[in-house]
């Protein structure tokens, strides 16, 4: 049976959603708010490769979704561990209504999470005085008590966290330089640098943002700095540096009456 979950139309008049979410940012809370893992209490379990075959986005743009949600809208809280992601605001806008039936349904929930700082974020904001207890009275039991799945489970679970972690870190890398020194990173450039990424390096990536901001320039001239380092076929930052230190000496070398000469011959190696 399918599951039901009410959106106020407010949603979409809400100062933080009209102002500071982009498009892509908009349909992604929405996913987070209906999608099918999403329970009763605000707290679900769904990892970024989930997140990314059933939105359609890339790894790539839904890690830097799940970026923008944690540190710049902080409408969310994720445990990459235990892949659990909470809402911050759920018990806000859906656990208004008490009552026996409603707080067995809770309780039922909150007994299968194991990062109680998660029940705790999202209890925080929750209205109702008896459903903000029964969330309180979970954050005061010891962990260990808590439902955990199998070892060998949770054991596989670790690791392919960890590999999926691997993977991504180098685009986090230059996706949080790129947001820290130029701007807000749009999906259509995030796919654009993560694709350099791999055909280069992060460190490589990195050197051209770094040269295009000396020239006050943004990721197109950058891009354009990588396209002639591959081809020149300098993919590494050896070969980069060692390639800028020959030019810099030749053109010490090289005087004005000299490179007037080379000009009216034609030589322009």
């Amino acid at each position: 049976m399918a599951k039901f979950r009410m959106i106020q139309t407010g949603f979409w008049n809400d100062p933080k959603v009209m102002e500071e979410m982009t498009p892509e940012d908009k349909f992604f809370f929405m996913y987070l708010l209906t999608n099918p893992q999403v329970t009763q209490i605000g707290i679900y379990r769904i990892t970024k490769k989930q997140v990314a075959i059933e939105t359609g986005f890339s790894v790539e743009t839904v890690q830097l979704l799940f970026e923008r949600f944690l540190h710049q809208h902080e409408l969310i809280r994720y445990n990459a561990e235990t892949r659990e992601l909470a809402i911050k605001n759920w018990g806000k806008h859906n656990l208004g209504r008490g009552g026996k039936l409603m707080l067995d349904c809770i309780r039922k929930e909150l007994e299968g999470f194991k990062d109680r700082s998660l029940i705790e974020y999202v209890g925080q904001e929750v209205t109702n005085e008896s459903i903000r207890d029964l969330y309180a009275s979970f954050c005061l039991k010891n962990d260990d008590t808590s439902t955990l799945r199998g070892q060998e489970e949770e054991k596989e679970e670790k690791e392919e966290e960890k590999e999926q972690q691997q993977e991504q870190e180098p685009y986090a890398v230059v996706f949080r330089f790129y947001q820290e020194n130029i701007g807000v990173l749009n999906p259509f450039i995030a796919e654009s640098i993560a694709l350099w990424v791999e055909e280069l390096s992060p460190e490589v990536v990195m050197l051209a943002i770094k040269k295009a901001l000396k020239k006050q320039k943004r990721w197109d001239y950058a891009e354009g700095i990588l396209k002639k380092w591959s081809n020149q076929n300098l993919t590494t930052i050896q070969a980069i540096e060692a390639t800028d230190t020959h030019f810099q000496k030749r053109q010490t070398r090289t005087s004005p009456t000299d490179l007037l000469e080379r000009v009216k011959r034609g030589d322009f190696s």
